[in-house]
């Protein structure tokens, strides 16, 4: 898929390009800004001609990435975005949301809701009995939580069956405090989602409320961040782990307020312990190379002192105080180092560079292009096969996607029609056949998907689904019998979820 970015450059370029003109305000002293102080890249001290060859490297290589957003000394120089995703959308941030989370427990011991990180899990829920009693599950902390070292019987398998495990249960807490020890809390690393979930249930149980609303009062809303989504379980606690929707803009708030240890304007919102406590290194045994702090993830030698939240499928919030920068990801799928290579070439001096007119004007021409789909091509004639199956349901049998039918329409136009059912509900979808991407609405998330399609042979359709925001982008292949009702099924998913094999049966 083509893929295009697209850059607010200074209040001007803001106010044309996005509609909204940007305070200019101190970034960690006075008022405290609701928007963005802006600029150009020289002016903090980047060099704009590398940053326009991070574009060109995206658009040749394909890179599903959605936005790219770099602030420096306090102020946004790069607020970028790619098409089909806009400047106006959340985002899911993905597992960045175990940061969040992490971030709200310390604020609700800063608060006095909870006493310390080392308060014993199983003395906050006095009430429950659990089954697998071991002696070693009362040592287990909140900062074993944090750490993703419990010890307990998750984490360690992949594709983390144990957190699919638990939402398949009526009661998510029972399910992890049940589960079995298997190492000494603080022995052994294992990212298990299931731990921060625990945490969102703490955060309800002592103060009152979900972890969305704390976050609201203590956090989010001292940021000037309100457009925010964040889905909950059976009992209404937020998904601890991930699936948290922000725009990338306020990600950079979050990632500014760590830069600026915890203050934000005037205010002292986070405390300045807390803030190099989450960010240290408490263990360098991890599934890769970076060491973890709290749900913080720690860079080594190579990057002193940096730090970031990562979330699947390319979510970032990157953290270097050492060069006073904020680096945000969002995508579909890719290695945020890919890009982030060019960013860190761009970074020339601390001090602002000479204006480069050249090189603004080449990264100007850039993003103009960018906001723009590309330009539709060709329509391929369509296969008889596309008469003959128009308007039947496709019985689906089962897949790991959920899909129970699917229903394509083709009318001899640059757009058909794909009805999706699956898990009770009905997606309408729109699909471009001139290779541009037809948006469309996702009722349940609030945020667009964008299809295309193409026959790809005689008896062979291929749908592609991107759920922008959601991070999950799917290619749907189906391979129509000629000589029964027999559909064969391969569905893809980009960052792994979903690869698999099964069969349909069209309706005659």
């Amino acid at each position: 898929m083509r893929r295009r970015s697209y850059l607010s450059l200074g209040l001007l370029l803001v106010a044309q390009l996005t509609g909204a003109v940007s305070q200019v305000l101190p970034a960690a002293e006075g008022t405290s800004p609701t928007e963005w102080a802006t600029g150009l890249p020289e002016d903090v001290g980047l060099d704009s001609g590398v940053l326009a060859e991070m574009f060109d490297y995206a658009r040749q290589h394909e890179i599903p990435v959605h936005s790219v957003q770099i602030v420096r000394h306090g102020r946004l120089v790069l607020d970028s975005y790619f098409y089909p995703y806009r400047v106006e959308m959340r985002h899911d941030v993905a597992s960045v949301t175990k940061s969040v989370t992490s971030t709200l427990i310390g604020l609700a011991i800063q608060k006095g809701y909870l006493h310390d990180v080392h308060q014993s899990i199983v003395d906050l829920f006095p009430d429950r009995s659990f089954v697998h009693r071991d002696e070693r599950k009362s040592r287990v902390t909140l900062e074993h939580l944090l750490m993703m070292e419990v010890g307990w019987d998750c984490g360690f398998e992949p594709k983390e069956a144990r957190l699919y495990e638990m939402r398949r249960t009526s009661d998510w807490l029972q399910f992890m405090l049940d589960l079995p020890m298997v190492a000494e809390p603080g022995t052994r690393f294992a990212y298990c989602s299931g731990n921060p979930h625990v945490l969102s249930i703490i955060l309800g149980k002592t103060t009152g409320t979900n972890a969305l609303a704390f976050a609201r009062s203590e956090l989010l809303g001292p940021l000037g961040i309100s457009d925010v989504a964040w889905p909950a379980d059976p009992s209404g606690n937020n998904y601890g782990w991930g699936d948290l929707q922000l725009r990338p803009r306020d990600m950079a708030k979050l990632g500014q307020l760590f830069l600026q240890r915890g203050r934000w304007g005037e205010r002292q919102i986070l405390s300045e312990s807390w803030v190099h406590t989450a960010t240290d290194n408490h263990v360098e045994r991890t599934v890769n190379k970076d060491h973890y702090g709290y749900a913080w993830w720690v860079k080594g030698e190579d990057r002193p002192g940096m730090f970031e939240a990562v979330g699947r499928g390319g979510q970032r919030i990157n953290v270097w105080p050492l060069k006073d920068v904020v680096t945000v990801f969002t995508g579909g799928g890719f290695e945020p180092g890919d890009l982030g290579q060019f960013i860190v070439r761009s970074l020339r001096s601390d001090d602002p560079l000479p204006a480069n007119p050249e090189a603004a004007s080449r990264l100007r021409d850039r993003i103009m292009a960018a906001a723009k789909p590309p330009p539709p091509q060709p329509i391929k004639q369509a296969p008889a096969t596309a008469e003959r199956i128009s308007a039947k349901p496709i019985k689906m049998s089962a897949n790991g996607l959920g899909v129970q039918e699917l229903t394509l329409t083709f009318d001899g136009k640059a757009e058909a029609k794909a009805d999706l059912r699956f898990d009770g509900h009905i997606e309408h979808l729109l699909v471009g056949l001139d290779g541009v991407e037809r948006s469309s609405t996702n009722a349940q998330a609030g945020l667009p998907i964008a299809c295309k399609g193409e026959w790809v042979a005689a008896d062979a359709f291929l749908l592609q689904v991107d759920l922008v925001g959601r991070i999950n982008f799917y290619k749907i292949k189906l391979t129509f019998s000629a000589h029964s009702s027999k559909v064969d099924v391969t569905l893809n998913e980009r960052t792994g979820l979903n690869d698999e094999e099964f069969s349909g049966v069209l309706a005659e």
